[in-house]
């Protein structure tokens, strides 16, 4: 795989173990919020208007800005990025370029990411961000179906007495500054009438410092960021615990500009071809010796008959496209076993439709 030379902040990079979420305590949200005027589209190789496709195929690589730092999402181990995003960077690679292999993974700051994108330094943003409305509005930026659905929550140490929200009345959270993390706490504890003071810093590693040394009661953050920071704390994983409580909605997924309708269709229905995949029962390792004659699977593998022999869904790749990436990553449970359920994240809403779940891909047809 190719890789960026483009190193992040070392606040980030110092805690790229402990972060695996995504508002900012994993750094998904804890963007900086930002303005409607650092949106609007530039222009660009790829950028907004401009044929993306035929730009990354001329190049014969995916540019795909990520994190780096996050365990289970995106992690750089000595120049091996793995993680649940990482694959995704590989299934539009695999389909727009016959090869998974073929990824500049370019690792982005939370206050790069988007100008990155809108700038054209990115093909492709599959970085724990959340789909907001102004992101999608005033940032000229476009969501693909939500890979992974997580939401805010508390972690506390294990023998504290903080059962739920409510008892954490006039206490310490540790909290990262100038982001949405911070403005979801501050809302929900006002709703609650929760007094409380927030310890605030902008550098992640030295905020998870200050709780790690009992500065602060709680500490507050995605709850996939938590389950990443329970998994590698020094204080011991069986030492802190995280509350039931889900203080947000935190759709992740990745994103493109705006302006290129093939793009974001590619993106997008490689994201549905994780999901429809397993619906199908379609795996890594039995999609390519499929012998069966369900018509619907049938236009999925690019092997029509009939009428659907010439199938074309019009999004300027091969039949087989699906295939290519079902072998390259697997489905939507392949990817998630691989690098979430190691971080004992339950699958909550991040299962099929059919078994409670919100993952519910368009018919392929």
């Amino acid at each position: 795989m190719r890789i960026s030379k483009i190193k992040l902040p070392a606040l980030l990079l110092a805690f790229g173990l402990v972060a695996a979420g995504c508002s900012d305590g994993g750094d998904t949200d804890e963007e900086t919020t930002e303005s409607p005027d650092a949106g609007g589209q530039t222009e660009g190789e790829g950028a907004a208007g401009g044929d993306t496709l035929a730009a990354v195929q001329e190049a014969g690589t995916l540019k795909c800005g990520v994190n780096g730092v996050l365990a289970g999402f995106s992690l750089n181990e000595g120049g091996e990025y793995t993680g649940f995003d990482v694959d995704y960077c590989k299934a539009v690679a695999a389909a727009v370029l016959d090869d998974p292999e073929a990824v500049e993974f370019i690792e982005l700051t939370a206050d790069t990411r988007f100008t990155a994108l809108q700038s054209g330094e990115v093909d492709v943003l599959i970085r724990n961000g959340t789909w907001t409305a102004s992101r999608d509005g005033a940032l000229g930026l476009q969501w693909t179906l939500t890979t992974f659905y997580d939401g805010q929550g508390m972690l506390v140490m294990a023998d504290s007495e903080f059962e739920s929200l409510e008892d954490m009345q006039n206490t310490v959270i540790c909290v990262q500054s100038g982001t949405t993390t911070e403005l979801n706490l501050a809302t929900v504890f006002e709703a609650k009438g929760i007094t409380y003071e927030p310890l605030l810093l902008e550098d992640q590693e030295a905020l998870t410092q200050q709780f790690e040394q009992g500065a602060c009661d709680g500490y507050t953050t995605d709850k996939s960021g938590l389950a990443s920071f329970a998994q590698t704390t020094s204080l011991g994983f069986d030492n802190v615990r995280i509350l039931d409580e889900t203080m947000s909605k935190e759709p992740l997924g990745p994103a493109v500009r705006q302006g290129d309708d093939q793009w974001f269709d590619i993106v997008n229905w490689v994201v549905i071809a994780t999901i429809q995949a397993e619906e199908f029962g379609l795996t890594s390792d039995n999609i390519s010796s499929y012998d069966g004659d369900d018509p619907e699977i049938l236009r999925f593998i690019g092997q029509g008959t009939g009428d659907d022999a010439e199938f074309d869904a019009g999004f300027g790749l091969d039949k087989d496209y699906n295939v290519r990436v079902i072998e390259a990553v697997g489905n939507y449970q392949e990817i998630y076993d691989r690098n979430i359920a190691p971080l004992g994240i339950a699958e909550g809403p991040n299962q099929l439709w059919t078994e409670g779940g919100l993952h519910y891909a368009p018919p392929y047809r």
